[in-house]
């Protein structure tokens, strides 16, 4: 059991990292960033923290590694082919889904 003064302690310093992350960049980039190549860099980045936290994942949640490679393969070309979000999580489920069951029995 942790006690009260440490549990606080923590929360200050928690608190006090994620509103220096979020106030930092409000307050040194007062003006509008013109660079091409920073506003791209930006636009960016949200969309390469997500794959870098999600595809790792991808591999270690399922049974097998094919089954989690089948799994991504069907989620990207239902992507590709512009499916809504839920439609392609839920063919990526069931392609897992079936994979595994497929092989279970051989």
């Amino acid at each position: 059991m942790i006690d009260t003064g440490i549990f606080f302690l923590y929360l200050a310093v928690m608190a006090g990292v994620t509103y220096l992350i979020r106030m930092i960049p409000l307050v040194l980039c007062r003006e509008k960033i013109k660079s091409r190549f920073i506003r791209s860099f930006l636009y960016y980045v949200p969309y390469a923290v997500l794959s870098a936290m999600t595809i790792p994942a991808i591999f270690y949640s399922t049974a097998g590694l094919l089954s989690a490679v089948l799994g991504l393969t069907a989620a990207v070309i239902l992507s590709l082919f512009e499916k809504k979000l839920l439609t392609v999580a839920i063919g990526a489920c069931c392609t897992v889904f079936v994979v595994e069951c497929i092989q279970k029995l051989f």
